[in-house]
């Protein structure tokens, strides 16, 4: 774990030791903006660490996965606004600009984040997995 997401994780865990919903809406703020900033830098590795452990059991990264992210820049990150869904579930609708370092060829593409609060350990979890970047 690098020295960035370890912050993260412990900068998220110490604002969650009182449970409020206020609180917990900071931690989402403070989760939402650390992941886009990873994003933004193109950090696919770094990334994954927001994806929830039980998903990425389910669904895990592969190697040729990981290329394929290695094989973009991105150039751009438009996130909406986080609406609730359900309880302690939230969804954001992000459009990531991509460039492919070999063609040069510019795309975007629109990614459907799915976020779940756990409340036993006071943090927001990515439940919809990294961006799907094949898709056109």
């Amino acid at each position: 774990m690098s020295v960035r997401i370890a912050f993260v994780v412990l900068a998220v865990a110490l604002l969650g030791g009182c449970g409020t919903i206020k609180n917990q809406q900071t931690l989402l703020q403070n989760t939402l903006e650390a992941y886009a900033a990873v994003i933004r830098w193109g950090n696919f590795d770094e990334a994954a660490a927001f994806v929830d452990p039980d998903v990425l059991k389910q669904h895990p990264i592969t190697a040729l996965d990981m290329e394929r992210y290695h094989q973009v820049q991105v150039t751009g990150y438009l996130e909406q606004k986080a609406m609730p869904v359900g309880e302690n579930e939230v969804r954001q609708l992000v459009e990531i600009g991509l460039v492919n370092v070999n063609s040069q060829a510019a795309r975007s593409i629109i990614d459907r984040q799915l976020w779940r609060w756990d409340p036993k350990i006071k943090r927001w979890w990515l439940v919809s997995g990294l961006p799907d970047i094949t898709s056109h």
